[in-house]
Formats: C-alpha cells, sequence, structure tokens
C-alpha cells in the first residue's frame, strides 16, 4: 500500500497531496476545490490534516466531461487574465476588483512580495453574460464609485476575507466550536479575548483553530507576516461584525458543548464570556465589626503583688525558723 494512503477501519483515504495527483490537479487547486465545496474532505483521525476518501476519487473520476469540467470550476485568473474575460482594460478590472464588485477567490506573494488576486474565472464569465452588469464594464464609472476609488478605497483584502471565512466555516462542519474558532481567526489576540472572556473557552476556542496555510511561507517569516496581516479584519465595522458573531457562535457553543473546567475547587471559577465580576449577594451582606468597650478609670483594678494567702504561708514560715 501506498505510503500516500491510509486506512480507517474499512475506507480507504488519501492525502490531499495523492489525491490531486489522481485527479489531475494542482495540489492548489485541489485545495481551492475543497474549499469551494467540490471535493469533499474529511479530517484525518491522527491529526494528520484533511484526507479525501477513495469513493469520493471514484465519483469525480465518474462525472461527467471529467477531468476538464473539474478543472474548469477550480480555474483561477489574475488581472490580465481576468480583464480578458470581462473584455475591459486592466484598469477598469482593477478598479472593480476595488470596489467589491468582483471578489477575489485566493492570493498569493510573488518574489518581491507583493500581493497577486486571483479570481475564479468560472464567475468572470456569469460576470460577463449577465446583461445587467453592462454599465459596468463599458462607458464612464459612476460618479459615486469614482469618488470612493478616489479616497484610496481598496475593498479586494475585505471581500477576500469574506469568502474566506465561508471556506473555513464549511471546513469546520457542524462542529460548534470550530465554527467559533473560524470566526475567531479572523480577529487578533485582543479583540478576542475582549469577546470571549473566560480564559477556559478561549483556550478550548484556540483548540479548533484553522492552521495558517503552508503556502504562503513559513510560521514566522515576512511572507507568513504579510499574508497573516491580510487575514485579519481591518475596518472597525467589519472588526465589530465579526466580534458579534463571535459573541453569538461561542454563547451556542456554549450551549451545545460547554468548554471544559478544572474539577470544582481547584481554583477559582473564571468570568463567564460577556460579563463583569461576580457580584456579592446582597443577601450575605458582611457583619458589622465587634466594638471593643472602651477601658474606664472605675474598671480598673489594681492587681496585689502576692495573693493574702502567699503572705500568710510566709509569716508561718518565718515564724517556725525564729
Amino acid at each position: 500500500m501506498s505510503g500516500n494512503t491510509v486506512t480507517h477501519g474499512h475506507s480507504r483515504f488519501c492525502t490531499l497531496g495523492r489525491a490531486a495527483r489522481e485527479l489531475g490537479l494542482k495540489r492548489g487547486e485541489l485545495d481551492l476545490a475543497v474549499n469551494l465545496g467540490h471535493i469533499r474532505a474529511v479530517p484525518d483521525e491522527g491529526g494528520g490534516g484533511l484526507r479525501v476518501a477513495r469513493t469520493e476519487i471514484d465519483r469525480l473520476c465518474a462525472e461527467e466531461g471529467y477531468p476538464e469540467a473539474l478543472k474548469k470550476r477550480v480555474e483561477a485568473v489574475g488581472t490580465r487574465e481576468g480583464a480578458d474575460l470581462l473584455v475591459v482594460s486592466h484598469g477598469r478590472f482593477t478598479r472593480l476588483a476595488r470596489l467589491g464588485i468582483v471578489v477575489p477567490v485566493r492570493f498569493y506573494l510573488n518574489r518581491y512580495r507583493a500581493v497577486v488576486w486571483l479570481y475564479l474565472a468560472e464567475e468572470l464569465r456569469q460576470f460577463a453574460a449577465d446583461e445587467t452588469n453592462a454599465p459596468l464594464l463599458g462607458g464612464r464609472t459612476p460618479s459615486e464609485l469614482r469618488a470612493r476609488l478616489e479616497t484610496g478605497l481598496d475593498l479586494r483584502p475585505r471581500t477576500w476575507r469574506g469568502r474566506y471565512l465561508g471556506f473555513l466555516r464549511r471546513q469546520a462542519g457542524d462542529h460548534p466550536w470550530a465554527c467559533a474558532a473560524a470566526v475567531a481567526s479572523l480577529l487578533d489576540a485582543v479583540q478576542v479575548a475582549e469577546t470571549v472572556q473566560d480564559p477556559y473557552e478561549r483556550a478550548h476556542l484556540n483548540r479548533f483553530r484553522p492552521r495558517p496555510s503552508a503556502a504562503h511561507g513559513a510560521p514566522g517569516s515576512p511572507a507568513a507576516q504579510l499574508a497573516e496581516s491580510l487575514a485579519m479584519a481591518q475596518d472597525p465595522d467589519e472588526i465589530s461584525w465579526l466580534r458579534s458573531d463571535l459573541a453569538q457562535a461561542v454563547s451556542e457553543a456554549r450551549t451545545l458543548q460547554p468548554a471544559p473546567r478544572p474539577a470544582s475547587g481547584s481554583g477559582p471559577t473564571p468570568t463567564p464570556s460577556g460579563s463583569g465580576p461576580t457580584p456579592t449577594p446582597s443577601c450575605s451582606a458582611p457583619a458589622p465589626p465587634r466594638k471593643t468597650p472602651a477601658p474606664t478609670r472605675d474598671r480598673i483594678q489594681p492587681v496585689p503583688d502576692e495573693p493574702p494567702s502567699s503572705r500568710g504561708l510566709m509569716r508561718w514560715l518565718r515564724r517556725g525558723t525564729a
């Protein structure tokens, strides 16, 4: 059996690299097909990433028009090819992308660490075929859109993040904490901590946080840091929306599967998410301090040097020795 094929019970699964080779796809194309839901992949029980079932590969190979139809669905093009598909200039295509009218599906960093956005060719063909989009493809750009572009507007990172969040949610499936972690991955640590105040829930959330893509460089490298910054929400309204979505997702996850906590009595109970410090119940008000009576002169009695019985005993002893 090949080292790229693993057996779980009675089913056979392939690694993503092996599945790409058998389907005649590049690895990036297969990743995109998984993100778009064209290929079903499942998490490896041993924690080794996603796997594709042999039955799924057989299903795709049996589809009409395979493999050209599958490749067409995951074809991603850059600005030049995208402009050709829309039959517009490169500048107009870039303006449409900056306005969020056409949405990138992925990106990569070139050797100069410049961001290169890619778009689904199939979506661009559908956009060009829709007659309602004709005013955007020809003639003068409307004045309100030109005014927005003059302010430096560029919605490409934000629209990509919206699509990327959809990919992560699809991979999370029905797991409530994985769905919440998908939203949290677009916020920085401070924003997550302010939204999810319970430390046990934050720790549980981090267990399901999506791993950064190795396609954008080794962890900690300048390329990986740039890619990570693109995945973080930037606009205040975007951050506010994601924080609200995260709070709702954590609330649902808490109801379905409460985060694990230490046994009772092993430490202080953390404050639940979204609430302030635990108030002191009004019915358990502290008792008033005990009053110590002030000393008074008439209460102080002189203490004798010796008890009277001791003095009588000493006189009797002296008399006996005289």
